[in-house]
Parts: C-alpha cells; structure tokens; sequence
C-alpha cells in the first residue's frame, strides 16, 4: 500500500484569492485532495504581494478552512506560485569537460552544470528564481533528453533562465513565514499550472499554456517536450472588472458579478436587445446596461491580452504551424464565454480549456475541477516531483489519519482511507536539478530515455 506518501501543500497567493489545498499521490500515481480553504485576496496586486499584513490575514484564513475541511491535518510546510511583471526569462548555454573520460556521466556531474548556471550574470536587484535544462549535448550528439549513462569527454545543454525581483521574492517568503509556515520551494505560476492541466499528448504536440489569472495572464509554451518559453503578462480578469467599472460607472462587485453572469468574450455573440438592470445607488433610478456593451469591454482586453500571447509566439518563433497542440486556457479568466472563439481567432491557433482533473484521483469535490485551481494543484505535483528524488532522506517516520468524508464525493461507510503524515518534516533543500522540462513528466520521458540508449546500444 501506499502508506508512505507525504501530505504535500500548495499555497496559490493570487490577486483575487488565496488557496490552499494538501494532497497524497495514492497507490495509481493520482492525486487524492485531503484539505481545501480559500480566502478573499486583498494585499496582492498584479500577481505580487504589495501588503504584507493584509496577505497574512488572507493566509490565516485559508488555512482555518483548510483546517475546518480536514482537522487532522497538519500543515508546516508549503510550495508557493510566484507571478508578477518582475519575472523575466533568459536562455543560456553551459559546457563542462569531464575530468574522467572512461566513466559513464554521472547525476553529480549534471547537477555540477546546473550549479553553474546560478552564476549567470542578472541585472541587479534580481534573482535566479529557477534553472531549467532544456535539451542536453554529449560531445557532437545534440537534442539528449537525458544524458546519464552516456560516455564522452564533453556535456553541456541550452538552460531557460527565471529571475524575478529580489524585494518581491522576500514580500512573498516573508508573508508565509509570518504566517507560521515555512517555503519548501517558489514555483514559477505558468510551469505549475501546465503540470496540473498537460498530458503526455500535449508535450509531444507543442502548446502553450494560457493561465488567465486576476492579476496577471501567464505565459508557458513547450515544444518537442521542452519547456521553450515563459512570461508574465500584467493584465487579468482584474482589468477586465475595473475596465466594465469605469466604462459603465457601476460598482466593482457589481462589474464581477456582471462580467460572471452576463459577460462574454465576443461582442458578436451578444444579444443587441438585452439589457441588465442595476439598482440605484441611494434613491438613484435603477441604470440599464447593455448585455452588447458590457461584451464589447470584455472583448477590447482579451483581445489586448491575446495580442501579447501572439507576440510572445512569435518573438520564440511559435508560429501555428510548430504548436500542433494550439493553446490551452486555464485560470479562473478561462470560464468566460466565447473565450475559445477568440483564442482562436486572434491567435489563429486551435484552443481549448485546461482542467486540472488531468492528475487527480476520483472522489474529489467538483468545485476544485476548477480550471482557477490548476497552479494550486500544479505546486502539489511539483512537491510531489521533488519528493521522489529524495525520497531516501525523507523521514519515515509517519502516522495515519482519516480523510474527512465531506472531502470525498459519494463516500460510503466503509473503512477510511488512510493517508501518511510526516510526525517531523525534515526540511531537505535540494537545488534544483530539473532534467527535461522541470521533470513534471519525468515518467512519461522515461520511455524516451529508453529509446535513446537502445539506439546507442545499436551502434556500439
């Protein structure tokens, strides 16, 4: 049985809202969701958190329903998205000479590389948030998913560079300590929403990743099973609020509430006679707003945050005919309607939407199949990706709980499901030695890896 599996927690700390959600890989490798809280956002703006104390209250109170949802659970220990306009991303390349020839490449020689890349020159005042290798060479062969195992005098690989801003990254850390918590690892938004919402298929095709959160819309783009391209774009379903606030002069409740009910992405589909009727403020008539009008706002900034998309395609030369698997849309902006149609015609690439039910086990509430939980769900995979390559300096120390049965959908009275708890989390930082694209799917690679040794078996 799966009676060794850690409870690992992600924390999203968005514009709009704060979530937490503590989950256990079972026995087939899916995800089972133990905990569940979410609260109001109020001390981030545009993906980076500007009030400290506000965000710590935020915290506090998506921990208590987390807690409410699940008594038994502990939480010490939490994987954390970063976003923001601050994140930047760079390619570099890096070389080592082996020192011993004779012997096959070794794990320490690859994390050797990896180590180097952290001293890559940044602009001041930022940090490298993460090193991803992309693909690697052993002396003349190119494009080695994995090059361990493989004997040569040289090895090197293209590295995808994330830094972000120093005081933005300690705003964040220092938020969730204050909350009593410790940061296992900060997680770039858009690579942790694409493991939640990606399958095999997707890889292989080329796609990009569209997660359309409050504050900001982000950027990943894989191609060939590497991790190619990765931005923040500033605006959000935030925007789009304050755009209908102002072009209507309604209340902001009343601008999201309109934007969730009545809203669409294209002016076009909306009805010319609908109207929708406000109450007046104070004594004030009642204001009729336009269903056509309120979908033309809508429309003007997802056209605009599509531009960027387009432009960031185009600036990595992923055009329509290198991305078979087009765009997929996640993130709580995703829901809007007729949002697909305008992907489409925009960009010119196929698009669907991305619900992060890819990895999660059955018997989870609905509410979290939610395309605005995909980064939250996407942390608890990255957790869990981490775990399994250090699994050996892990405590095995573990105790038992049950998972409540609100928490699982149809639940029979039968035994309760059992899950392991670390009794002392041993806090192993490990630096990051990603392989591939940031190891998400380091299983499904395996198979390729295989390949690759076969063929070099062949011509030995």
């Amino acid at each position: 049985m799966n009676n060794e599996q850690p409870i690992i927690v992600g924390l999203d700390i968005g514009t709009t809202k704060i979530a937490a959600i503590a989950g256990r890989k079972n026995e087939f490798g899916k995800l089972e969701i133990l905990g569940f809280g979410r609260a109001n956002s109020n001390g981030v703006k545009h993906g980076q958190v500007l009030n400290i104390d506000e965000t710590i209250k935020a915290i506090a109170c998506a921990l208590e329903n987390c807690y409410a949802s699940n008594p038994d659970i502990e939480i010490s220990e939490v994987y954390v998205g970063i976003a923001g306009h601050h994140i930047k991303s760079l390619q570099t390349r890096g070389d080592i000479v082996r020192q011993s020839n004779d012997e096959e490449i070794s794990q320490r020689e690859i994390d050797q590389l990896i180590a180097d890349q952290y001293k890559t020159y940044i602009p001041a005042g930022d940090q490298i948030i993460d090193v991803i290798p992309q693909e690697f060479t052993v002396d003349n062969f190119q494009n080695i998913p994995n090059p361990i195992g493989y004997g040569g005098v040289k090895v090197g690989a293209n590295f995808h560079i994330i830094t972000g801003d120093k005081n933005a990254i300690r705003n964040i850390n220092r938020a969730v300590e204050k909350s009593g918590l410790h940061t296992k690892d900060l997680v770039l938004q858009p690579l942790a929403s694409a493991a939640a919402v990606m399958g095999q298929e997707d890889i292989e095709a080329g796609v990009a990743i569209v997660d359309i959160g409050g504050g900001t819309t982000d950027l990943a783009v894989f191609y060939e099973g590497i991790l190619k391209h990765t931005a923040v774009i500033p605006f959000g379903g935030e925007n789009i609020t304050n755009d209908i606030k102002t072009g209507l002069g309604v209340l902001k409740t009343q601008a999201e509430q309109m934007k969730v009910q009545f809203g669409s992405a294209l002016a076009n589909e909306a009805k010319a006679n609908a109207f929708i009727t406000i109450p007046g403020m104070r004594g004030l008539p009642p204001k009729e707003i336009s269903v056509k009008n309120l979908a033309n706002i809508i429309q003007a900034r997802m056209s605009e945050i599509m531009d960027f998309v387009t432009y960031h395609l185009k600036q990595v030369g992923m055009d329509s005919r290198m991305l078979n698997g087009g765009i997929v849309l996640t993130g709580g902006g995703s829901q809007l309607k007729h949002l697909i149609q305008l992907t489409e015609y925009v960009t010119g690439l196929n698009a669907r939407i991305g619900y992060p039910n890819e990895h999660l086990a059955s018997g989870h509430i609905d509410e979290l199949t939610k395309p605005m939980y995909s980064t939250c769900i996407g942390l608890i995979l990255k957790g869990y990706d981490d775990y399994e390559r250090n699994r050996k300096q892990f405590e095995k120390k573990f105790r038992a709980v049950e998972i409540p049965t609100e928490l699982k959908k149809g639940a029979v009275e039968e035994k309760p499901a059992v899950v392991s708890v670390p009794e002392e989390s041993v806090q192993v930082e490990s630096r990051k030695t990603e392989l591939g694209i940031n190891r998400f799917w380091s299983k499904f690679k395996d198979n390729l890896i295989d390949l690759f040794k076969e063929e070099e078996d062949k011509h030995l």
